[in-house]
């Protein structure tokens, strides 16, 4: 990574396949398998072992190709969209567009921005760990948010929510980052939730109940290329 204090470019560096916060988990569940084989504990081994797997499948970081068409809009989560509707955009107060994408202990964890652009702001609130799926948790939980102005001038909000599970949020970026359109810039451990508020030069590309897969599933499209600016 590379940085200056400001305006700095984030270069997160492409993934081997595993998040590095999960390789003491990875670790620590290979090791206690090992040890449970050498002792010739069947059962306790093959418990063992399958934990071992999933938690390897819960840090799985695989490189995704996003799409680069002018005025897209990606996905920043894994998993299953469980809202799209008006809200009141935390960042802004203003009554916008959310997209709200659900993730299980299977889905992947690594978020990506959504657009291209620059990170104005980040702001951590800690709170409750309520089941990341229903909507009071978007106020309640425990959570992270970006605010980010894209290429043309329009302002988001992305909210990282921990869970029922979930107990860490993890933020890669930092205020003031220059990012691209599906770079990683955070994870939530074991699942949760991401919150989306569109601007409303952008009109959604998804329905509730569909899958997405973060950096590739368009989420919205801008309305009219020619609008560059948005009080934000």
């Amino acid at each position: 990574m590379t940085s200056t204090k400001k305006g700095r470019v984030q270069m997160r560096q492409s993934s081997p396949g595993v998040v590095k916060e999960g390789l003491p988990y990875i670790s620590l569940g290979a090791f206690v398998t090992l040890t449970l084989a050498v002792l010739g504990w069947g059962i306790p081994t093959m418990i063992a072992l399958v934990a071992t797997i999933l938690t390897l499948n819960f840090f799985r970081d695989p490189e995704r190709v996003t799409p680069q068409a002018n005025g897209l809009v990606v996905a920043p989560a894994d998993g299953k969209i469980v809202f799209v509707g008006p809200a009141v955009d935390p960042a802004t107060g203003q009554v916008r567009t959310k997209v709200s994408i659900f993730m299980n202990v299977f889905n992947v964890h690594v978020n990506r921005t959504p657009v291209a652009g620059r990170v104005e702001t980040i702001t951590y609130f800690p709170g409750k760990f309520l089941n990341a799926a229903l909507d009071k948790a978007s106020e309640d939980n425990e959570r992270n948010q970006f605010r980010i102005v894209d290429e043309h001038g329009h302002g988001w909000t992305v909210v990282q929510i921990a869970g029922l599970v979930a107990r860490r949020i993890v933020c890669w970026a930092e205020e003031g980052d220059v990012v691209a359109r599906g770079q990683r810039i955070g994870l939530i451990k074991f699942g949760s939730r991401v919150d989306l508020y569109l601007p409303d030069a952008y009109e959604v590309s998804v329905s509730n109940q569909q899958q997405t897969c973060a950096g590739q599933t368009i989420m919205a499209k801008i309305k009219d290329i020619k609008t560059t600016t948005e009080t934000s």
